[in-house]
């Protein structure tokens, strides 16, 4: 009997819930870092408002893939519409790289025209109520990303704490610049604009190596020392993985004694499949089993 690993749409419906909070807050933490950005006159704040808003873009973006990806396959998606959620992040980390350079751009000429405000302290105690809210956020996801072994979650929970640190550093910019060094509030804003951009790269290799086929040589590595353990498996002949949205899938050739019958080349198979299922959350294995060519000359 063939073992599989947990119910693969399961784990998307709870990896919505993540989603949900977190568009939820970053729509609260945006409307309350730009009005008070605005109104205290904290550039650094603004910066982070929007880094905030683009967040919400990325949340939606996973849920819309989340969403889309618990479809089931179809003539044209014979295997599912898993990569829905891996397009969604990379159609995020476009729009990204726009508010980053923008930001950047509006810092830089703020600097060029000398136009530096002082901010007000209510501007330092948003930022610090913010991030609060935002930690609790990534710790909520990140405990979700395990439960529900979601990628897009895992990677909301990841930028989840970034936006915390970023709100902590975003406060102390705006009390230094209270007291003096108000060169602190728009040099804040410019690094807000690196951390976004920075991000966006981050986001932009992973899903383009994940779209393009790349799978981690380590864990090909893994897997096939696995396979050399079976005893019935003399030579792994080839392994190679493709990703599905959080999932992994795997093509194996192995190479058997030529005697044994095709019975046990069948039940090999499922043997496989089953001890990757179960020691490596494989979501699928294609087998193929062909004789050891040393066995045939002898």
């Amino acid at each position: 009997m063939k073992i599989k690993i947990p119910n693969n749409r399961a784990d998307l419906k709870a990896a919505e819930q993540g989603a949900m909070i977190s568009i939820a807050s970053y729509l609260l933490l945006t409307t309350m870092k730009l009005s008070a950005g605005i109104i205290y006159h904290s550039s650094s704040l603004v910066a982070d408002g929007l880094n905030n808003l683009t967040d919400v873009i990325s949340s939606v973006a996973v849920l819309v893939g989340l969403k889309t990806a618990q479809k089931p396959a179809d003539d044209d998606h014979r295997y599912g519409h898993w990569r829905a959620e891996t397009i969604a992040s990379l159609m995020t980390s476009f729009i990204m790289f726009f508010v980053g350079i923008e930001i950047l751009r509006k810092s830089i000429e703020k600097i060029v025209t000398q136009t530096l405000d002082k901010p007000d302290i209510n501007a330092a105690l948003v930022a610090l109520m913010s991030a609060a809210i935002i930690y609790g956020v990534h710790l909520y996801n990140k405990n979700l990303a395990k439960k529900s072994n979601s990628k897009g979650i895992y990677a909301v929970a990841k930028d989840n704490l970034a936006d915390a640190l970023t709100g902590l550093a975003t406060a102390g910019a705006v009390f230094a610049s209270i007291i003096g060094a108000i060169w602190l509030d728009i040099l804040m804003a410019i690094v807000v604009a690196f951390i976004i951009l920075k991000t966006a790269t981050e986001i932009f290799r992973s899903n383009v190596f994940e779209l393009s086929d790349g799978f981690n040589e380590d864990k090909l590595e893994e897997y096939k020392r696995t396979l050399e353990r079976i005893p019935q498996v003399i030579h792994v002949k080839t392994i190679r993985g493709r990703m599905y949205g959080s999932y992994e899938y795997l093509d194996v050739t192995v190479q058997v004694d030529p005697q044994l019958s095709l019975v046990f080349a069948h039940d090999l198979t499922e043997e496989i499949e089953e001890i990757l299922a179960i020691k490596h959350q494989i979501a699928h294995t294609h087998v193929h089993v062909e004789p050891y060519e040393e066995h045939i000359k002898k």
